[in-house]
């Protein structure tokens, strides 16, 4: 999506709502590490956490959404609240003419997605969706190298991601399964690495080692093979245990060579003896993992809502995976592979 500026030269005002583990990180990095932005404004379900984190930053705390967006300074709403939520506070927020950055995913309904992009085209408001491994160095590196035709005709990537261990489970009923709730960032990066749109998913999950998760129906490890409209094919392997850290690598191969993001340790420390070498640990959370990539996603949207241009992740590419994850699931269950003018 393209605007024009929202406020030219001055200094962006940022609204959260929604301030659990995420919305309190993208709290304290507005607040501490945009220098085009402050934060303006805190809302939260819960009074008590609202009113908790609002004393932290030093800012007001809202008791509704309708006070949040009416609030004195407040240019631009965050959303970090549940995902079903999502679409209705987009559309509020539109309406209100207020920029707009959304966690992902905008919803798990197509129909929802829609609506609440057509909402945000109506009033004309910046709005961009919070895929924030594509502003990951390592990651962003390899997009560059293969959108600038460096690497040739691009024919495969590779995408690898592993979480230490699995979330709550309170957490994962509610999530929409492993391809909604995990996945989702992966099938965003295979079309950002690519450039190309899916247009057939394969997948298969299963669930091995955490019955709390097969009860629910949903998988603890898991394949998807991802066909691009260009002819490229993108493989990706899921795990909810990787137990010794957090394991996220990106590969993509053309004919005139290959890249690669590779795992971030603890420290860049290199140990060689005879016979031994050992390097760090790896991270052992996605917050530790994609710092940068959480502050520099705000960075580029506080200048984007600030000067207009193209959304750094449009409406449009905040859609395209989640009819991804939906075809994925399907896949897993039906055994076959499935095309995406099935979903969307």
């Amino acid at each position: 999506m393209t605007t024009t500026g929202h406020l030219g030269t001055g200094q962006l005002g940022i609204a959260v709502a929604g301030v659990g583990r995420i919305g309190r990180m993208h709290a304290r990095i507005i607040a501490n590490q945009v220098p085009d932005a402050y934060l303006a404004a805190i809302y939260d379900i819960s009074a008590s956490t609202a009113q908790e984190v609002a004393t932290q930053f030093d800012v007001a705390a809202a008791t509704s959404i309708e006070d949040l967006l009416g609030a004195p300074g407040v240019d631009a709403l965050a959303i970090c609240t549940a995902t079903p939520t999502h679409s209705e506070l987009i559309c509020k927020a539109a309406a209100a003419g207020k920029a707009v950055f959304c966690e992902k995913p905008i919803s798990m309904s197509l129909a929802e997605v829609d609506y609440a992009l057509a909402a945000v085209a109506d009033a004309g408001v910046p709005f961009m969706v919070g895929f924030n491994r594509r502003f990951d160095p390592g990651h962003s590196a390899v997009h560059q190298a293969a959108s600038s035709g460096e690497l040739g005709q691009l024919t495969m990537a590779r995408i690898t991601s592993r979480d230490p261990a699995p979330p709550p489970i309170e957490y994962l009923k509610a999530s929409g399964g492993i391809w909604a709730d995990m996945l989702i960032h992966d099938f965003d990066m295979a079309g950002f690495i690519i450039g190309s749109p899916v247009v057939q998913v394969w997948a298969q999950g299963a669930a091995l080692f955490d019955a709390n998760i097969r009860e629910i129906g949903d998988f603890d490890t898991a394949i998807a093979v991802l066909t691009h409209a260009s002819g490229a094919i993108t493989t990706i392997d899921g795990s909810r245990k990787a137990t010794y850290g957090y394991d996220q690598r990106i590969e993509v191969l053309g004919t005139g060579g290959m890249a690669i993001s590779d795992n971030q340790r603890v420290h860049n420390a290199q140990i060689y003896r005879t016979g031994f070498s050992q390097l760090s640990d790896l991270p052992n959370f996605f917050l530790e993992r994609y710092e940068q990539s959480f502050v520099n996603e705000w960075l580029a949207f506080t200048n984007y809502a600030r000067t207009g241009g193209p959304s750094p992740v449009s409406g449009a590419e905040g859609r395209a995976p989640v009819a991804i994850a939906m075809a994925a699931a399907i896949s897993a269950q039906q055994g076959r592979p499935v095309k995406l003018a099935e979903i969307s």
